[in-house]
């Protein structure tokens, strides 16, 4: 019979799988699994929908394979971590997980719990077809621990025309005092300047992300995770007085929201700008709206010609209990097929050089073009700079000053310093 159903399992409820077709044979073995489990946050929306057309692909080639998501809501994986810890260290793994590439792996290595996938990108080619740069992210001490499936880009401005023609607006800012500027004049319009979500820490602490380049450079911001920059020095003051103020402009009940949310004040017309990575504009589209006329896109404001990336990717877990299925599901995860079924649907770019960029908006054709050309930066927030440890602690330091009313700017960068040693230890 044929098997290839989609199934959510809630977030705390303990999955049972039957350990049968379970082999401990090279990557090269068939696939005689009748079951298949991943792990995800990808639970609605955009992401859902792609994640379906990776699936899909996935079926045709394992049509006696039930799949199974156990997938944990919630932006970033902020939900799902937790609940993806607690089944590794109880050694009840699924049989892959999503993570960033990235720092975000390191724990995951370090801890013994990820198999060497380096002799399955020798063999399906892949040490050719990605590039060598986001490799390198998914290495540890010469070894490649993930797949990585598509890139996102963090630093986009999405706004609402209409809305923007109203206040006065005619084009994109560019710098951030046009920034602040264009929000004056959504707050003389009676609109708010800035969409926020406040839920669960990981978007304000996103928006800080984008603050830091925004205000100190790619270089400076760098220099944060390589020694040369100070969290308490006089460049990430600036950044932080710059994300004071445009917390300023934001809404009320902020804490309350979680990203769709606030993107919606947006596309409705009762906030003007809102800075988000591109799975905002998979989310928008599932729910009908247009490019273009709906929302529009740019550069978020002084980073114009930077890059600022994450990259989901999947894993093989030692003790995966279907391992050929799991084998089988990277396979796909790595090929043009589902990598093109994957990303328009996802909001992403592909992660190999060979996309058919025919299959993507215009969006994701400008964002493929900027990826080739423009300065790259990591995402702290979403894994790329900082490890589990790291980014569990930057998040809470945001979510403390954001709820605190965001006043004690000298004691919000002694507590990203903080995380930045809590990630280091």
């Amino acid at each position: 019979m044929r098997k290839n159903s989609f199934r959510l399992v809630a977030a705390a409820a303990a999955i049972a799988l039957a350990v049968t077709g379970c082999s401990s044979s090279g990557d090269d073995a068939a696939n005689t699994d009748t079951e298949f489990e991943i792990f995800t946050w990808w639970a609605s929306g955009g992401e859902a929908a792609g994640l379906q057309g990776m699936i899909d692909v996935y079926a045709a080639e394992n049509p006696d394979t039930e799949f199974i998501n156990a997938a944990v809501a919630g932006g970033a994986g902020v939900n799902a971590k937790a609940v993806l810890q607690s089944r590794l260290d109880a050694n009840e793994p699924p049989d892959s997980f999503q993570a960033h590439a990235g720092m975000e792996l390191d724990g995951y290595v370090k801890g013994g719990q990820l198999e060497d996938l380096t002799s399955l990108y020798a063999s399906e080619g892949w040490d050719k077809i990605f590039p060598a740069d986001l490799i390198k992210t998914l290495t540890v001490d010469g070894k490649i621990y993930s797949v990585p499936v598509n890139i996102h880009r963090a630093n986009v401005l999405w706004w609402n025309p209409a809305t923007a023609t109203k206040a006065g607006i005619t084009k994109a800012p560019a710098t951030l005092d046009e920034f602040f500027a264009d929000l004056e004049k959504f707050k003389k319009a009676g609109v708010t300047g800035l969409a926020l979500a406040g839920k669960g820490d990981w978007a304000i602490a996103h928006l800080l992300d984008w603050m830091l380049v925004a205000s100190m450079g790619a270089e400076k911001y760098e220099g944060l995770y390589n020694g040369s920059t100070s969290w308490t020095g006089p460049e990430v003051a600036a950044a932080i007085k710059n994300f004071q103020k445009a917390l300023s402009y934001g809404n009320k009940g902020a804490g309350n929201l979680d990203w769709p949310d606030a993107g919606k004040l947006v596309t409705s017309g009762k906030a003007g700008f809102f800075i988000m990575g591109d799975w905002a504009s998979a989310q928008w589209q599932s729910d009908g709206l247009k490019l273009g006329t709906d929302y529009t896109f740019a550069a978020a404001p002084g980073t114009v010609g930077i890059y600022q990336w994450l990259s989901d990717s999947f894993t093989l877990p030692v003790g995966a209990p279907h391992r050929n299925a799991a084998i089988a599901w990277l396979k796909v995860c790595g090929s043009q097929a589902g990598q093109d079924a994957f990303n328009p649907k996802k909001g992403s770019i592909s992660a190999r050089t060979d996309a058919d960029l025919s299959l993507y908006d215009d969006y994701l054709k400008s964002a493929s073009a900027d990826w080739s050309k423009d300065r790259l930066v990591g995402s702290t927030v979403h894994g790329v700079n900082g490890n589990n440890a790291h980014m569990a602690a930057y998040s809470a330091a945001v979510g403390k000053y954001f709820s605190g009313g965001f006043k004690d700017n000298a004691g919000f960068a002694k507590d990203l310093a903080a995380a930045y040693e809590a990630g280091k230890a």
